[in-house]
């Protein structure tokens, strides 16, 4: 099959369409074809072996796994003898490493569920890192509740876009924060408030809020504890790139160090894959409580170009591979 690899740490370039061999067929697993995937800020870091720190699991001075990605949907071209859940001809998504591929072998139990008849594969596609990022985040990081104020920080990219609308799921009053072009995809999206950065400083308003999902990671926490209420949570999911050693981790200990002490919680994550909470993500689609947000679309091959704009950190949405 073909699929994205790299022999090497860093930039887009070292990445290429190659063959390699058609992952097994376990009995307890399924076969799937993909027919798209999705680029994830992860792994332009993963590509790039930067920040320096991860190199301790991604590999000192070579990549230890030969194949990127993460997302993925497609359709059950073969299951295992012991699978009762899924059968051949099933339209699916979820996630699974080595995912920038024609194939991916996914365990039943694992993290992949049918997809919803009223969302498209590409949708489908987008879902993973960020959909579980913006929902494990607000329900289980930040308990967010029904009527409880949150600011989105950084509300128009892949977790930003998925967050404003599963937050508005949630029953909760939404800000977003994003720079002007992006006002009116916020406001699409749900948003009750909208705060152009360019010309506003959130952490300057009269507003109070429960909970801060913070995926920009533009301010201190000096300033972001000005509007948090006194038992407020600020979820940290991204940070700025930082210094080559630890990159964007700096931020995160830096803001997790000041806020010792106080009664407002700091608290950061990676999302966990679980069939329970994609089932969670395909139900809120197929309600149209959440619909993906989708900016640009490459082939496979252009996987190079696909990570460069990514890179970039502009995106409105997410950026679809197409396979």
């Amino acid at each position: 099959m073909k699929a994205i690899v790299r022999n090497k740490f860093g930039s887009p370039d070292v990445l290429s369409l190659e063959e390699i061999e058609q992952p097994p067929l376990t009995d307890d697993g399924l076969l799937v074809r993909v027919r798209a995937t999705s680029a994830n800020p992860a792994e332009c870091y993963v590509v790039a072996g930067t920040p320096l720190i991860m190199r301790v699991t991604t590999g000192i001075f070579k990549p230890r796994s030969r194949t990127v990605g993460v997302d993925f949907a497609g359709t059950v071209e073969a299951i295992g003898k012991d699978v009762t859940q899924f059968q051949v001809g099933d339209e699916v998504f979820g996630g699974r490493d080595a995912a920038f591929a024609e194939y991916v072998g996914v365990r039943e139990e694992r993290a992949i569920v049918k997809r919803p008849a009223n969302v498209t594969v590409e949708q489908a596609a987008s879902v993973g890192v960020a959909g579980l990022t913006a929902l494990q985040g607000l329900r289980d990081k930040g308990n967010l509740q029904p009527g409880q104020q949150v600011l989105i920080n950084g509300a128009s990219g892949g977790v930003g876009t998925f967050a404003v609308q599963i937050a508005k799921s949630m029953g909760a009053e939404v800000t977003a924060v994003c720079s002007p072009r992006n006002v009116e995809l916020a406001r699409s999206l749900g948003a009750d408030h909208v705060v152009d950065y360019t010309s506003d400083d959130f952490t300057l308003s009269d507003r109070r809020y429960d909970v801060l999902f913070d995926i920009a990671g533009s301010r201190s926490w000096s300033a972001c504890r000005r509007v948090m209420k006194k038992k407020a949570t600020l979820v940290m999911v991204g940070a700025p790139k930082g210094g080559r050693l630890l990159g964007p981790l700096g931020h995160l200990l830096r803001m997790r160090l000041a806020a010792i002490g106080s009664r407002r919680k700091v608290t950061f994550f990676i999302a966990k894959f679980n069939k329970a909470d994609l089932q969670v993500l395909a139900d809120l689609m197929e309600a149209g409580k959440v619909k993906p947000v989708i900016d640009r679309r490459y082939e496979l091959a252009e996987t190079a170009d696909a990570m460069r704009y990514l890179g970039e950190g502009h995106a409105q949405g997410k950026i679809i591979l197409t396979v």
